[in-house]
């Protein structure tokens, strides 16, 4: 059999491989055993084959692999909105209880209600912002 054959059926089974993995180690494996296939069929000998393999190999695990995992990584995306109030501070302007009551968030005047509904919170106390429910904030005070 020749060589470039078994580096064809390597890179075949490393990219089936990487297709259950989903590494891109394999992938980037399977990619130097193609190129390495190229200068066997070329008719280069064995050990200068195996130095193909070895260098494109190292050259895409540390060039390409970090590009491709970042590449794959997703960002967070950052909250707007009412969804952005969340876990923000407020200021109480008038008593908070479970029914109802004001805050005061980043300068907007918000209805608000305790978030447990047995307390009272008293007008001047800082709360933090568990939930928005609507136009009402439900808020924790701040121990």
């Amino acid at each position: 059999m020749d060589e470039w054959i078994i580096w064809v059926i390597l890179a075949v089974v490393l990219g089936v491989a990487e297709l259950f993995t989903l590494t891109a180690a394999l992938g980037l494996l399977g990619v130097a055993a193609l190129l390495t296939a190229v200068t066997a069929a070329i008719g280069l000998p064995v050990p200068l084959q195996i130095l193909v393999f070895a260098l494109s190999s190292a050259a895409g695990m540390v060039v390409l692999r970090p590009l491709a995992i970042r590449h794959l990584q997703q960002p967070q995306l950052p909250r707007f909105g009412v969804e952005a109030l969340v876990g923000k501070p407020a200021y109480v302007v008038s008593e908070v209880t479970g029914r109802d009551g004001r805050v005061r968030i980043g300068g907007e005047e918000w209805s608000a209600r305790a978030y447990d509904e047995t307390l009272v919170i008293p007008a001047g106390a800082t709360v933090d912002i568990i939930e928005i429910e609507g136009a009402t904030a439900l808020v924790y005070p701040r121990e």
